[in-house]
C-alpha cells in the first residue's frame, strides 16, 4: 500500500471517529428537547438558553453530518447515467467530484474563519435576554466541519486515483 493510500485511510478513520463522537450530540438533543417539553408543560418552566441550545446542537449535527455521510458513502447520487459507466469512468467522475467538493469545502472554511474571528472579537452572544453567550463557539463548528469535509474529499480523491474502493464501499461503486 502506498504512502498516499495509508494517509487516505488514516484520514477516513479520523473523520469517522470525530463524526461518530459528535453524533452523540443527537442523544443530548433528544434529552434536551424532552426536558424542555416536560418542564414547560408540567412545571410551566421555560428557558431561552435551553431552547437556543436545541438549535445549536442541531446545527452542529448537520454540519458534522456532511463529512460523515461522505465518509460512509451514503451521499445521494443521481445515477441516471453513472450506473451504466464502466468502473474506470466512475472513478474519474468520482475523482473530479471529490476535487470540486474539496475546493468548495476549503473555500467555505476560508470564508468562515473571518466570521468566527469577528464573533469572538465582538464577544457575540444571544440577542435574546437569558440566551447563550459566546456564540463564536457555535460558529467555530463551521470551519471545523468544512475542514473535515475537505479532508474526507481529498482522501476519497486519493483512493479514486489509486483505483481502490473506499473503506466503506457504497453498493453503486462495487463493480
Amino acid at each position: 500500500m502506498s504512502l498516499l493510500s495509508r494517509i487516505a485511510d488514516g484520514a477516513d478513520r479520523l473523520v469517522r471517529r470525530i463524526c461518530e463522537a459528535v453524533a452523540w450530540l443527537g442523544l443530548a438533543l433528544v434529552l434536551l428537547i424532552a426536558f424542555n417539553v416536560f418542564a414547560r408543560y408540567l412545571f410551566s418552566y421555560g428557558s431561552v438558553a435551553l431552547q437556543e441550545m436545541e438549535w445549536h446542537l442541531m446545527a452542529v449535527l448537520a454540519l458534522f453530518g456532511m463529512p460523515y455521510v461522505i465518509n460512509r458513502g451514503e451521499e445521494v447520487r443521481v445515477d441516471v447515467l453513472y450506473a451504466h459507466f464502466p468502473a474506470r469512468t466512475k472513478r474519474v467522475v468520482n475523482a473530479v467530484g471529490d476535487l470540486l467538493l474539496a475546493a468548495v469545502a476549503l473555500f467555505t472554511l476560508w470564508l468562515s474563519l473571518k466570521f468566527v474571528a469577528q464573533s469572538f472579537t465582538l464577544g457575540e452572544g444571544s440577542a435574546d435576554p437569558g440566551g447563550l453567550p459566546d456564540r463564536w463557539i457555535l460558529k467555530a463548528a463551521i470551519p471545523t466541519a468544512f475542514a473535515l469535509l475537505a479532508i474526507q474529499a481529498v482522501a476519497r480523491f486519493i483512493l479514486d486515483v489509486a483505483g481502490r474502493p473506499y473503506p466503506v464501499a457504497p453498493a453503486h461503486l462495487e463493480s
